[in-house]
């Protein structure tokens, strides 16, 4: 059963949604370009792109670009890494209040940064999955209801979004798990050796976690080539019977795929069974499309360090030996936790003051008046006319040498008072975080076999035609230029380099990409 639109009153007219559904068959059915709902791999959306807004909704959302959504997204960071991040030790999913006392936000409302629409099982159903590097487990509502899972989504006052569950005897690849068939099982939640595999696995927000029973099914990808070769891989998957904290609130309403380095992932298992490397890539597109390959080594060109990581936190952690801002150079060692489900980064005391007041010495703007809604300390007036502004070059020297230059760290927003722009750097008191703003620009691939982390320019459409590059070494070392593109009906538009250039509408990767939006309207779309 697709996803659908349901309404809950009984007088709504469904010929309108009969009709869109109808229009998008046949132009699916036209364009011959619905060869899946993916490649080896996914296209990933972030929470504010305009195809999530559209199926999850943004009622209670803050309008992006304004000061409401970084402190929003700020605030959420804290929550969704746990303590580690929290500025007290009473950071909770509570409604979020700004100062004028007329906006309410509700932080679960902005779930997780980025989503992937998945297909699982035989027949195959689709998913609309959180993704998290920071775990491993992928899971999905699974024979619940909604006193404990996510079974739907307001939408409005009169209609719901039903999400799909997913059942273990709704699909004929689907196996339950038993307690002497797989070393995934803890034993003290297995009574005896045909006992169903159960779980619980906890999540760092406070009091959220999912648990139920593991099972096997086909998780269908597409191959990352021209020949689109249809690929079902062996997965073992969590059937979450029950969710708990933030998790029943709706941060990741449909499911999650961890991208974490145990066994349990799903890059680990496409290794296991022989699909190809232990290793992943992600994209992250200054639009909010972004992509997600596994079996992905990347390429010779690609910069690269060593990760570790910790037995007790098994994220990808790595070493940063120096900071260049500008001329200034400060070295330093401390680790890094790479972590795409982090909104901005995070970083402490040494390297965050000599970032920001080495930043702060040399952009030529006044800084803006202090408020305490802001999330970001170092902010600065940008004029009526002003179509751009020069910040210094920002370079982080990884462990091994090589050098990951930032391609723009900050962030453009209004004000009652004109545009601002801010280093968008945020400091923590004891955890280093590269987080997803500083990743943008870049193809980031997770080499689990040869435990390193690479890098390389990608506008995340076609990495071999890449337009979205970090600044150009050969500039001056002193400061780049940053473009500043002002629209009257939207935040501004800010790029330190020449903007992408859009896809060849020829690209398989677009074609996925143009395939699972059209299928995720025509699922989203069917009125019932």
């Amino acid at each position: 059963m697709a996803l659908a639109w349901t309404s809950s009153s009984s007088s709504y007219s469904v010929s309108s949604g009969s009709y869109i559904l109808l229009a998008l068959l046949l132009l699916g059915l036209n364009s011959g370009i619905c060869h899946g709902l993916g490649s080896f791999g996914f296209d990933i959306h972030h929470r504010f792109s305009d195809p999530v807004k559209q199926i999850l909704g943004f009622e209670g959302l803050p309008q992006k670009g304004s000061v409401e959504y970084y402190v929003a997204m700020t605030h959420r960071d804290s929550i969704m890494r746990g303590r580690h991040l929290a500025a007290s030790n009473n950071q909770s999913p509570a409604p979020l209040t700004f100062a004028n006392g007329n906006d309410t936000f509700f932080l679960y409302t902005l779930g997780s940064l980025y989503y992937a629409n998945v297909s699982v099982g035989t027949p195959s159903v689709s998913y609309l999955v959180a993704l998290d590097t920071g775990s491993d487990l992928f899971w999905l509502p699974c024979d619940c209801n909604n006193s404990t899972c996510v079974t739907s989504l307001p939408k409005s006052s009169v209609l719901d979004l039903n999400l799909n569950i997913y059942s273990p005897n709704a699909s004929s690849t689907s196996k339950k798990v038993s307690c002497d068939s797989s070393n995934l099982c803890d034993p003290s939640q297995c009574p005896s050796n045909n006992s169903n595999c159960a779980y619980t696995y906890p999540y760092l927000a406070d009091n959220t976690s999912t648990s139920g029973i593991l099972v096997e099914d086909v998780l269908h990808l597409i191959t990352d080539d021209d020949q689109l070769k249809a690929i079902d891989i062996p997965i073992t998957l969590g059937c979450g019977k029950n969710e708990t904290g933030i998790l029943l609130e709706g941060s990741a309403p449909n499911g999650l795929l961890g991208l974490g380095l145990n066994s349990i992932s799903v890059p680990s298992t496409i290794a296991r069974k022989g699909q190809g490397p232990n290793s992943f890539s992600m994209c992250f597109g200054s639009d909010g499309i972004g992509r997600i390959n596994f079996a992905d080594n990347g390429t010779s060109e690609q910069k690269e360090t060593s990760f570790t990581a910790e037995p007790s936190s098994p994220s990808y952690n790595i070493s940063i030996t120096q900071i260049n801002v500008g001329v200034n150079v400060s070295k330093m060692e401390f680790t890094a936790i790479f972590d795409s489900g982090t909104s901005f980064t995070h970083l402490t005391d040494p390297a965050y003051t000599f970032i920001s007041k080495t930043f702060n010495s040399k952009v030529t703007e006044k800084r803006h008046s202090s408020n305490s809604q802001m999330p970001f300390e170092y902010c600065y007036d940008l004029s009526a006319n002003q179509t751009g502004y020069m910040i210094p070059i920002i370079n982080l020297t990884m462990k091994g040498g090589e050098q990951y230059s930032l391609t723009n760290p900050t962030e453009v927003f209004t004000t009652k008072g004109g545009y601002v722009y801010c280093l968008a750097l945020l400091k923590s008191t004891n955890i280093n975080v590269i987080g997803q703003n500083f990743m943008t620009g870049y193809r980031i691939v997770f080499n689990r076999d040869k435990k390193v982390i690479g890098w390389k320019p990608s506008n995340c459409y076609n990495d071999s035609n890449s337009n979205t590059s970090p600044i150009n070494p050969s500039q001056s070392p002193a400061a780049s230029p940053s473009s500043l593109s002002l629209s009257p009906v939207a935040s501004p538009a800010l790029s330190v380099n020449p903007k992408a250039t859009a896809p060849s509408s020829h690209s398989p990767k677009l074609k996925a990409f143009t395939c699972a939006i059209m299928m995720l309207f025509v699922s989203f779309f069917a009125i019932v």
